[in-house]
């Protein structure tokens, strides 16, 4: 069994929003997703970092939650910022009970265990750079952090290994009290996504605050999962 993460699938099979339009980097990428999942084993799990589909609704977005469900493997979904079909745990639970997905699970403010890690994810936030922080947000964002660390309390002595959508630091511009929290839950390994394109040249990726930072975006990978453990 091998742990994996990506994220920003992007999916739109239900919704005509292909991500090609952004240009070459995007072309096929669905069948490149398709491809570069083939080499996975059913035994192998994937975590994957949020923006998974367009769709509007659990309903609209089913198509692509059904092609996600046929990649091999067990799949461990996060929210991004543009999961607008995202709702209750316990509605989206019982769609994909109903529909059969049962190779995917929900990852949002919770911990799960996995060959020894413990695996906590949340959304996180992001700032421009040279934006105020609102503190309001911060300290809502860093709360849902700490439940989900916290959670993975139960595991025991455990790594736990943190997974956000947002990165905590961009351009040299992090958030504190993300890596308090880190810190304070002995947190050493952090992947995130959502940086795209050109961005992807001013993301961070190294150590930061004694945390090891990751991007896991998929067009930054080549839509290829990242190997984590």
């Amino acid at each position: 069994m091998a742990l994996y993460a990506l994220g920003d699938l992007h999916l739109s099979l239900n919704s005509n929003k292909s991500m090609e339009i952004f240009g070459d980097g995007w072309q096929d990428y669905v069948l490149r997703l398709k491809e570069a999942f083939s080499a996975l084993r059913p035994e192998d799990v994937t975590v994957l970092c949020g923006d998974l589909s367009w769709g509007m609704s659990l309903e609209e977005s089913l198509a692509d939650f059904q092609f996600i469900h046929a990649l091999p493997g067990k799949k461990i979904l996060m929210k991004g910022n543009h999961d607008y079909w995202w709702t209750t745990r316990a509605k989206m639970e019982s769609f994909l009970e109903e529909n059969g997905l049962d190779s995917l699970s929900i990852l949002h403010n919770n911990a799960v265990s996995v060959e020894g890690l413990s695996l906590c994810g949340s959304r996180g936030w992001m700032f421009e750079q040279g934006q105020e922080h609102d503190k309001k947000i911060i300290n809502r964002e860093a709360g849902r952090i700490r439940a989900s660390l916290q959670d993975a309390q139960r595991f025991g002595e455990q790594e736990k290994v943190l997974f956000l959508h947002y990165p905590p630091v961009f351009m040299q511009d992090s958030i504190p009290e993300f890596f308090e929290v880190m810190n304070q839950y002995g947190v050493r390994r952090c992947y995130y996504g959502h940086i795209h394109s050109q961005g992807c040249r001013f993301a961070f990726q190294g150590e930061w605050c004694g945390v090891q930072l990751e991007m896991v975006s998929a067009d930054y990978l080549r839509f290829m999962p990242k190997k984590i453990g």
